[in-house]
């Protein structure tokens, strides 16, 4: 009697768990034909040409033709560039009455002030549920709206002798023989807040996009805790809008620096009211110094430049997490 065939437990084991047929492999993704590829890879560029084009010629074109100009005796007029080196810089910066200019933007910097925080305050006020809120914010942010040479004209018949102003004030039955433009604090401090009245409305519409960004649950979890309008702000809508206060602030720098249509159109920088925007329109259109007037927008630039680097450096734009 032959012997019984004994089987491996292990052989058993595997031939039971091995499966019967191998899993197919997935399919090998075919690669695009090379047209189809290339017409990919440009296609984000066709839609960034018009863009790029209208960019580069309507704003970094001028602006290398100005410093290639602030390096000239040019005229504005004369078709011959008589290259003069750093001459045009070495006249601006020893000339103490071409820098004496920027004095003037000291108000409109206190004005932007004022402006952020009038901004800020009416943004918290109306992100709330309060009557008639739609109506206040058109109010607020109809002035930006409105060309500025409008504007202009309008606050100059505002604040002329026995204008508007002096009309409203004796109907609240003060008579005033002051000539609101006639001095230069007085025309500053005149022009300033016509800047206020007319740029708190961008600054109001940044925060009060930034603030309704919060969200809504931070506020009732706030109410619930028993936090106080007072509370909500400084410990959710503070730190919220830190990036956009930030902004802002940058905007409302380069601003005071580059002040010119409000002043240009109500005084034409008379009374001490001349700022270094107005200052280099005057030396390239009144004075025919085309050159010179480069030189002091260049100048003008990276001043720009230098304090929005300097704010960013002192105030970094750190995420917050609410959260």
């Amino acid at each position: 009697m032959p012997p019984a065939r004994t089987t491996d437990p292990s052989r058993a084991v595997r031939k039971v768990a091995r499966p019967s047929t191998a899993p197919p492999r997935p399919p090998t993704p075919r690669r695009a034909p090379r047209g189809v590829r290339l017409g990919r890879g440009l296609t984000p560029w066709l839609f960034l040409a018009a863009p790029l084009v209208l960019l580069i010629t309507f704003t970094y074109a001028p602006v290398a033709n100005m410093l290639a100009y602030s390096f000239t005796d040019w005229d504005g007029v004369s078709p011959e560039l008589n290259y003069t080196g750093a001459e045009n810089y070495v006249e601006i910066f020893t000339r103490p009455e071409l820098f004496q200019v920027f004095f003037v933007s000291g108000y409109y910097l206190a004005a932007s002030a004022v402006q952020i925080v009038l901004a800020l305050y009416f943004a918290t006020v109306l992100s709330f549920n309060l009557r008639f809120r739609n109506l206040f914010k058109g109010v607020l942010f109809f002035p930006y709206l409105i060309n500025g040479v409008a504007i202009g004209f309008v606050f100059l018949y505002f604040f002329q002798d026995g204008g508007t102003l002096d009309s409203v004030l004796a109907l609240l039955g003060h008579t005033s023989d002051r000539a609101w433009l006639g001095t230069e604090t007085s025309a500053n401090v005149s022009l300033a807040s016509v800047s206020v009245w007319r740029y708190m409305g961008l600054n109001f519409v940044l925060f009060l996009g930034a603030i309704q960004s919060i969200p809504g649950e931070l506020y009732e979890a706030a109410e619930l805790d028993g936090a106080n309008r007072w509370h909500q702000f400084r410990y959710i809508i503070a730190p919220g809008i830190r990036p956009v206060l930030s902004l802002s602030v940058i905007l409302s720098v380069s601003g005071s620096l580059s002040v010119f249509e409000i002043p240009y159109i109500m005084t034409g920088g008379a009374t001490g009211t001349e700022t270094f925007v107005i200052q280099t329109v005057k030396l390239a259109f009144q004075f025919n110094r085309t050159g010179l007037a480069s030189a002091a927008a260049v100048v003008l630039l990276l001043i720009i430049l230098a304090v929005t680097w300097l704010q960013r450096r002192l105030v970094p734009d750190d995420r917050v997490d609410l959260v």
